[in-house]
């Protein structure tokens, strides 16, 4: 399988693949593909799908083979940007909710549930994440622009609620309450963040879809 990706903030992602090739996505993510691509819905079984629901993916997802060499596209639902991801055994990847947007048949999407609670109740990650493991290609929804960081083990960075995008599976994943009364009332900032530490890759977004929806609230005239 080839791929492009173009079109950013509103990008898309275009597979080229060879005759047997297999692509999984959820459902509407397809935008276009050639007419020798073979579509079938599955849910997977009764705990996958509703593992998916959890995680904020929908109950079935779409299989595409290509008979002869075909072609795909899949876009993404929100502007930003859509990073490829190598998965393999060794290094699955943990990352927000609904930022799986397609993969190659290789790789297995499954639900991650943070091990200290605090850290998905109050680190606006979310308690429930997705897990992709397996191996092949896997294309992620990144809100607003993708910085990546490679921690050492030990290492940790301090992430502005919402802003985690993904990281490897590898990296541990905490919350700490912002310190300061004045701090949490006039800073802004919100009373928690995010912590990672690592070792691991992790890769931050620039802009939430959460912060994106808010400034946009904000905006709309309110009737008199």
């Amino acid at each position: 399988m080839q791929y492009e990706i173009k079109g950013e903030p509103m990008g898309v992602v275009v597979c080229q693949l060879e005759d047997g090739e297999t692509m999984i996505t959820e459902s509407g993510s397809m935008v276009w593909m050639s007419p020798n691509m073979e579509m079938q819905t599955s849910g997977g079984g009764v705990g996958k799908a509703l593992g998916r629901l959890f995680s904020g993916e929908n109950l079935f997802q779409n299989r595409y083979t290509a008979h002869g060499r075909g072609m795909i596209a899949f876009a993404g639902s929100f502007p930003g940007s859509i990073r490829a991801v190598e998965i393999t055994p060794d290094r699955p990847v943990i990352c927000q909710k609904s930022a799986f947007l397609a993969a190659t048949a290789g790789v297995e999407l499954s639900t991650f549930f943070h091990q200290r609670a605090g850290a998905g109740f109050f680190g606006g990650e979310g308690f429930i994440m997705q897990k992709l493991s397996g191996r092949g290609m896997a294309f992620l929804e990144i809100d607003g622009s993708a910085v990546e960081y490679d921690l050492q083990p030990g290492q940790q960075i301090i992430i502005d609620t919402g802003h985690l995008a993904m990281c490897d599976s590898t990296c541990a994943i905490d919350v700490q309450t912002v310190k300061g009364v004045k701090n949490v009332l006039f800073g802004g900032e919100g009373l928690f963040n995010t912590v990672v530490t690592g070792p691991g890759r992790v890769v931050l977004q620039t802009m939430s879809m959460e912060e994106l929806m808010g400034q946009i609230i904000a905006r709309i005239p309110q009737k008199s």
